[in-house]
This record gives structure tokens, sequence and C-alpha cells, in this order.
């Protein structure tokens, strides 16, 4: 009995203080950072910033943050004269291209950005032709310029990330 008056007598000081000392609903993990480096991205620089933000906007188990100095990136962005392509070596790592060729042809070069991520962050292709599909990717018109992942694609990533799931090495091209 004089335990339970004492504990109790605990708890109530903790509470005037502020300190919560039991929850009834778990805490929310802080997200995954994934540091991604644009230094060899070039003249897509600021367009894979804005990729970035479109998937920090859409998803909250996951975040991609411009790497800090003496950080070893996880993501490595490069711009090259070959189509849009990325290569995992597992989820959240590994590195994407900037292709000029989709660019010359007219792609959204947002929508290229936060496709290419989007693998990175354990996204298939999927060929729809729907513009509504990020992962849909060069099978969707020209004309397509919108650079938001589906409801279904940001479910994908944030269960992603939500647990220990493992993704295989892949590479994906866009196809002209």
């Amino acid at each position: 009995m004089i335990l339970r008056r004492v504990l109790a007598a605990l708890c109530a000081v903790a509470a005037l203080a502020g300190v919560q000392v039991i929850s009834a609903t778990p805490a929310a993990a802080a997200p995954r950072i994934l540091y991604y480096d644009a230094s060899q991205a070039q003249e897509f620089v600021s367009v894979v910033h804005q990729g970035a933000q479109i998937w920090n906007s859409r998803v909250t188990n996951v975040r991609l943050e411009p790497v800090p100095a003496g950080r070893t990136p996880n993501i490595r962005v490069y711009a090259d004269n070959g189509w849009p392509r990325a290569q995992t070596t597992s989820l959240g790592n590994g590195r994407w291209w900037m292709g000029r060729t989709a660019v010359n042809q007219g792609y959204y070069q947002p929508r290229i950005a936060a496709h290419e991520f989007g693998h990175l962050l354990g996204l298939p292709d999927r060929r729809t032709g729907l513009c509504t599909d990020l992962m849909s990717g060069s099978s969707a018109p020209v004309s397509c310029r919108n650079p938001n992942p589906s409801s279904r694609e940001a479910a994908t990533v944030n269960a992603n990330f939500a647990t220990t799931v493992t993704v295989a090495p892949q590479t994906y091209a866009w196809v002209g």
C-alpha cells in the first residue's frame, strides 16, 4: 500500500513537471534520412533538389536531403547525354542519371527527377502510359507535366521504409 502511494506521488510530481510517464500510443518513428549528392548533376542540380522535395512533401517514413560535408551519400546523381536511368544497390542506395535525351525530347524535368528518385525508394517502372502514375515514366506522353507520385506510389514508399524490407539491386532505364 505504501509503495502504491509513493509511486502515485512520484507520477503526480512528474506530471506537474511536464514529464510524460506513460503513453497510450507509441511515438512515431523518425523518418529515415537518405543523403543525395547532386554535385555531378551539372545543369540539373536545381531540378534534382526539386525532385527530392516532391518526395519529401508526399511521404513520411523517408526524407531525401542534400549530403552534408564529410558524409558519404546514399544516392549519387549524374548528368549525361543518354536516357535517364537508375541503378540501385539496395533500398535507398544507388545512383541515377538525368539523361539529356529525354530532356531534349521534351519530357518534364521535375517528373524525370522524381521518377528516378522513385527507383531508389524501391519503385519499379510501371509502363501504364498514365500521366497520373509517376512510375509510368516515358510511357506517359511527353506532354505530361505531373511530377507527383500517386497515392499508391507514396503508400508503397512509406511501407518500404516502415519496415526492414530489402530490394535487390536493379537497373532502370527510360525507353524512348
